[in-house]
């Protein structure tokens, strides 16, 4: 991106913080699904929980320039749907006019900050589902951690039920990303264990008075038929920051074939590929989802 367009950008957030909402009111909408009916999304939401590090390097998304740029070139990509945010970087986008035709997810719940010791108690710091809807997104996303020996979890499991249900009655979709989880030696572990993800969605699917905009966000894990065979909800796949890409992306291409799956949620290991080229890697993902 020219600098002088991250000028523009600094003096519109110091000088007319109106712009946002205005850019946001004539940004080019599009339907949730079509062509393929499905859908691949980058993810943009680590840095508001404190979580700046890709594979061995600590600060790769600590640069707001550094990762605007490589956000612009992913969704600049044919194929690639749209982006899922925090308040902050999707109001950079669309100040930097990135987000005509795209569909737009709100991060919600970002109080779980990374490493804390109320990092279950995940309270929504971000967006909440009415000003999703007055800016014209598209839906919400919130983590639904559940660890049945923190009692924070069920203070987090209803905020998520709420919001499901706000998104709801705007008609607009909930992307729930739930985990069974634990703490070894003081740090949150997911279990990825097949037996406690079919565990984590039947939580997921289950909350609020209505499932009917909610889809969910899935890890890809060893036994994935299982996992997909208890839901009949609209799923998406997490991509995470994998070590080893190219045993990933075979992952995603089978799990990919599953009934239900409808697409791709990945950020990190896109916009930091280790040979640092994001537009292959972006490439690579969109020719598995299209």
């Amino acid at each position: 991106m020219p600098v002088d367009r991250y000028h523009q950008l600094r003096e519109l957030r110091a000088h007319h913080p109106e712009a946002i909402r205005a850019a946001a009111a004539r940004r080019q909408r599009r339907p949730l699904l079509r062509g393929t009916g499905r859908l691949m999304l980058i993810a943009a939401d680590h840095t508001a929980r404190g979580v700046l590090g890709v594979r061995d390097s600590a600060g790769a998304m600590a640069d707001r320039y550094r990762l605007l740029d490589r956000l612009r070139v992913a969704l600049d990509r044919p194929g690639v749907d749209g982006v899922l945010g925090t308040p902050d970087i999707l109001e950079d986008l669309l100040l930097l006019d990135c987000l005509d035709d795209k569909v737009v997810i709100g991060s919600m719940n970002r109080g779980g900050l990374h490493g804390a010791v109320f990092e279950l108690d995940d309270r929504f710091t971000a967006y909440d589902a009415s000003t999703i809807a007055e800016m014209g997104f598209d839906g919400g996303k919130m983590l639904c951690r559940v660890d049945l020996d923190d009692p924070a979890t069920v203070r987090t499991t209803q905020a998520c039920g709420r919001a499901v249900g706000e998104l709801a009655r705007h008609r607009l979709m909930a992307m729930v990303e739930p985990f069974l989880t634990t703490r070894v030696d003081g740090r949150l572990r997911n279990d990825l264990g097949v037996e406690a993800v079919t565990r984590s969605v039947a939580i997921a699917q289950g909350l609020a008075p209505t499932s009917a905009y909610t889809w969910l966000k899935l890890p890809v894990v060893d036994g994935m038929a299982q996992v997909m065979a208890a839901t009949t909800l609209p799923t998406l796949l997490l991509g995470g920051d994998p070590a080893a890409p190219r045993r990933t992306y075979a992952a995603w291409a089978e799990a990919l074939t599953l009934p239900g799956v409808r697409g791709l949620v990945v950020g990190r290991s896109l916009l930091f590929p280790p040979d640092g080229d994001v537009a292959a890697a972006v490439d690579a993902a969109v020719a598995l989802v299209h």
